[in-house]
């Protein structure tokens, strides 16, 4: 299977430009590029889809160059129903800083800022030069534009496409790049570059878009409970990366399989087998999470989300480190204590139990445990001593919901 066949199977293909890109693809070399404006300073693993065929096309010889928008980022990529607030430029700059070293890190490509050639052209120069080979009526008709006109879209907005198409067009002067990949809700504004490559220099550029991942309800990758999944393991650690792939949906698995890891065709066709066989053993899923984190963090963090997995499910939290205790417990409910508290009064604070009736029954029906000791005592005191570290309690209701107080 070649290049391009692959990633149509992997269903990484929904548009190219032009068919004479799938020969340039599979025999040539070329330098192409895929953006991202600093609207954060991490990648989140919506946008590793994205980054994967860059990577892909990477391995197979071709030269990836990452632009990170210093310039467009300070206007805003129109979104479908609102306008982007205005970020500021120092966090612009923190963001790029950020997003620099961390495209360097996990994917090995060469980072430019488009704030370096966009700064230099004033108002006039982007009218005459650029301006006026855009027509208004061409551009109404992009989803984009097109789905802000009832509410509203900001000329700054509107204009956001042209800005796109000159950055298309500088690295293709500067750097012979003939290529922009991206996902499909960027189709608008890479065949505005290609066009005005073709109008201004009467040059062959190309675009190729992916499919948004999404579920089976049509919601973006990556978002958790409104929060999203950061590649910035300091922001989401590994072990919550391997909480949330490992409870992806069933009915996606296999196709998350297909464009988020580097197994071939007959590994993911044998995985899936299995899968069915026994949908209950989850392979599928914990290959995937194993094929991603050593991906983004390296083998060392997926063993250590294994671990920390693996002890919460058996309850014996005695052989996790304090580190990998507080990793454990993020997002747990919690409180914080200056002093001894009841096992009662705990249990209510921290949202257990609704009052001191329940807390006894839960209790007595040996339903809690404290540090992975089951309590049958009313007046169980939670003290500061006992604590790990001198800082951690951990209450544990059933077999697996968990708690934590800590001591300041």
């Amino acid at each position: 299977m070649n290049l391009f066949e692959d990633l149509k199977w992997r269903g990484l293909v929904k548009d190219i430009t032009d068919e004479s890109l799938i020969d340039k693809l599979n025999n040539g070399k070329v330098t192409f590029y895929i953006g991202t404006d600093p609207t954060a300073d991490s990648l989140h693993i919506g946008h590793y889809s994205s980054f994967l065929i860059s990577k892909r096309l990477f391995k197979h010889g071709h030269r990836p160059i990452l632009l990170v928008g210093g310039g467009t980022g300070m206007i805003g990529d129109p979104k479908p129903n609102a306008e982007r607030e205005i970020i500021s430029r120092e966090e612009i700059d923190k963001n790029i800083k950020a997003l620099t070293a961390q495209a360097k890190k996990i994917f090995g490509f060469e980072v430019v800022n488009n704030y370096d050639w966009l700064v230099k052209i004033n108002v006039l120069d982007f009218l005459r030069d650029y301006g006026k080979y855009f027509n208004v009526s061409y551009m109404l008709a992009k989803d984009k534009v097109k789905s802000r006109l009832e509410s509203g879209i900001t000329y700054a907005e509107f204009s956001y496409m042209i800005i796109q198409a000159l950055d298309f067009l500088y690295l293709y002067e500067k750097e012979n790049c003939i290529l922009q990949v991206a996902g499909s809700d960027q189709w608008g504004n890479i065949t505005s570059g290609v066009e005005l490559i073709k109008k201004k220099i009467n040059k062959t550029a190309y675009g190729m878009v992916s499919p948004l991942i999404t579920d089976s309800n049509g919601v973006k990758f990556g978002k958790s409970e409104g929060n999203a999944v950061w590649l910035d393991i300091n922001k989401t650690s590994g072990y919550k990366m391997y909480q949330y792939l490992v409870n992806l949906e069933d009915s996606m698995i296999i196709e998350y399989l297909k464009k988020l890891t580097f197994l071939s065709k007959e590994e993911i066709e044998n995985i899936e087998k299995e899968h069915l066989i026994s949908p209950e053993k989850r392979l599928a899923h914990h290959i995937l999470a194993k094929e991603v984190i050593c991906d983004i963090h390296g083998s060392l963090e997926y063993e250590k989300a294994v671990k920390i997995s693996e002890t919460l499910f058996s309850g014996n939290l005695d052989s996790l480190s304090i580190s990998e205790l507080k990793i454990a417990l993020e997002g747990v409910n919690s409180i914080e204590v200056s002093e001894d508290i009841n096992i009662i009064d705990s249990m209510i604070s921290l949202g257990i139990s609704k009052s001191k009736s329940d807390a006894r029954k839960l209790i007595e029906s040996n339903s809690i445990a404290v540090n992975s000791n089951k309590i049958n005592d009313f007046n169980f005191t939670l003290t500061k001593k006992d604590a790990k570290n001198n800082e951690i309690t951990i209450i544990k209701k059933g077999k697996k919901h968990y708690y934590a107080v800590y001591f300041k």
